[in-house]
Formats: structure tokens, C-alpha cells, sequence
């Protein structure tokens, strides 16, 4: 089901992604070789706690962590454990927090060190599919021209795009419809309204766009091994130039 959010609604998903936002700006600061995905974790809760919130991600279907922290080949949903960041990792984190039954969610990939340049390429890459499909957040366009935006540019790249996984729409549940893919999807030809809450969360792979699921039941991985990066926000969709609720810092 659809929901468009009434003005009160709206101010509580900008309380929301802003917490979401500081939450990631504070990882930023912290993110470095040697740190644990524990205490990154750790790190993530306590600030989300502080600011009267809730981690959305604790205990959802089963989730064991507040945080889904993802380094290198894993695409998303990655369990935060005792693995410390090496020199030259890329770690994508994703944070979602609860404000008043609200939801706001969105992911970042960070680089840990010295990076090899084909991973950066693939992280700003990634952040580019985002803004590209950002253009076309606006009422009357489909969500299939926002898909269709983000496949073109990665694709343009070389890069598989995550089919398995998609953006959804968000408010008091964390998944709402519709479905965001970030490919071409004959199926997403629901038309973009005021009010219109979308998480959009391109997932590019290096390599081919198959992935696979490891025995934790969560950590997704890319099937060649080869590195992934992941790009989220929580957009409003207005009457005119849609609003970014997680990274009003973000825009190019």
C-alpha cells in the first residue's frame, strides 16, 4: 500500500533522517583502519539512543544489530563482529532509525586508507547512479525512470547492478511500497506523487550484478567476489525539486 504523507507526518521524517545523517557523519569520523564492526555498531546505537530515537534495524526480522556494516565484497545486511578494518577496505554502512514511529534510512560506502582506484571509481560511481536517479524524483515521472537512470550509469561503467535487492518506499513501516529497483523493471510503473516517501539505494558491483546469500541467514556477497558499493536516502517527493530527509549535504 501507497502512503503519502501529510505535512506532521513529513516533519517527523526529517527528524528522523537527521538523525540517520548524523548518525553516518559520525562513522565517517570513525571509520579507519583497525576499528572493529563491532564498535562501529557499538558506536551507531549509542547515537541514535542519544538523540531519542530508535535503531530501526535491531531486531527486524530477526536482525542480531543496530548497524549493517558491509567491507568489500559484501553487497549488504553484513553482521558487525570482531573483523577490524584493513587498509584499503571499502565498508558500506547502513543506519535506519525510528523517530516517533518514523523511519529514516540510507547508507554511505566508506574508503578505509589507501584504496585501490578502481574501488574508489566504483564507490563515486555508485554515489552518481543515486543522483541520476534523483532527477527524476519528481511528481509524474514513474519509478521506472528512476531505475532506468541508475542501470544506464553504472551499466555505462561497466558495473552489474543488484537485482535481487531494491528501494522501497518508507514511513512507520521501514518497507513500504513500491519497490524502487535500480534497473529497468516494466513493473514499477507507479507514477511519483507529493508526499511520497522513497528510500533509493543503488547497489553496484564491480563485477557481475549475481549475489548470494552466506550461512548467516543476512550477509549478502557478490558471487565472483568482487567488490560492491552501496548509495541510500530517504526522499520526500514535493511539488517541485524533491527533498533529501538523510544528506541535505550530499548534493553535487
Amino acid at each position: 500500500m501507497i502512503t503519502v504523507k501529510c505535512a506532521a507526518a513529513q516533519a517527523k521524517m526529517r527528524a528522523a533522517g537527521r538523525v540517520v545523517e548524523e548518525t553516518l557523519q559520525l562513522l565517517e569520523r570513525n571509520i579507519r583502519t583497525g576499528v572493529s564492526t563491532k564498535a562501529l555498531n557499538d558506536l551507531a546505537e549509542d547515537f541514535i539512543r542519544s538523540k531519542g530515537a530508535i535503531p530501526s534495524f535491531l531486531g527486524y526480522r530477526g536482525f542480531p544489530a543496530s548497524l549493517c556494516v558491509s567491507v568489500n565484497e559484501q553487497v549488504v545486511h553484513g553482521i558487525p563482529d570482531r573483523y577490524r578494518l584493513r587498509d584499503g577496505d571499502i565498508v558500506s554502512c547502513d543506519v535506519g532509525a525510528i523517530f516517533q514511529s518514523y523511519h529514516g534510512d540510507a547508507a554511505r560506502t566508506f574508503l578505509v586508507g589507501q584504496v585501490a582506484e578502481e574501488a574508489q571509481k566504483l564507490v563515486r560511481v555508485t554515489r552518481e547512479c543515486f543522483f541520476k536517479g534523483l532527477k527524476f524524483c519528481r511528481s509524474g515521472y514513474r519509478v521506472s525512470d528512476i531505475s532506468l537512470a541508475i542501470q544506464r550509469h553504472a551499466e555505462s561503467h561497466g558495473y552489474g547492478v543488484v537485482r535481487a535487492l531494491t528501494g522501497h518506499g518508507i514511513g512507520t513501516s521501514l518497507h513500504e511500497d513500491p519497490e524502487v529497483p535500480n534497473f529497468f523493471s516494466p513493473k514499477a510503473r507507479m507514477r511519483l506523487q507529493p508526499g511520497m516517501t522513497l528510500a533509493i539505494e543503488p547497489m553496484i558491483n564491480m563485477g557481475t550484478w549475481r549475489i548470494r546469500r552466506l550461512d548467516d541467514g543476512w550477509t549478502e556477497v557478490t558471487e565472483d567476489g568482487l567488490p560492491s558499493a552501496h548509495y541510500e536516502n530517504t526522499v520526500l517527493i514535493t511539488e517541485g525539486e524533491p527533498e533529501l530527509l538523510t544528506g541535505a549535504e550530499e548534493r553535487p
